[in-house]
């Protein structure tokens, strides 16, 4: 009768350091209101240069989902 092989033991994730941890979180605090700010200041810039005034709002709902995108992909990443 032929050997089965034996399955090799997992090892244990390393514990993540707390500070790092913390590092990591306080930063989804900031990337929705950062890519917020960023994409109206922009849009902002622009309207002015461009005389109207819409490319604000644009700019404003393009910072919101460049923020949110950036905080879907660093929970997934964390959470991987």
């Amino acid at each position: 009768m032929p050997e089965s092989p034996t399955p090799e033991p997992r090892t244990p994730e390393p514990k993540k350091n707390p500070w790092v941890q913390v590092g990591r979180y306080s930063q989804l605090a900031m990337m929705l209101p950062a890519g917020t700010a960023a994409g109206w200041l922009l849009g902002s810039a622009l309207d002015r240069w461009r005389h109207t005034g819409w490319i604000s709002i644009v700019g404003l709902f393009l910072g919101i989902a460049a923020g949110m995108i950036e905080l879907i992909r660093t929970v997934l990443r964390d959470t991987k």
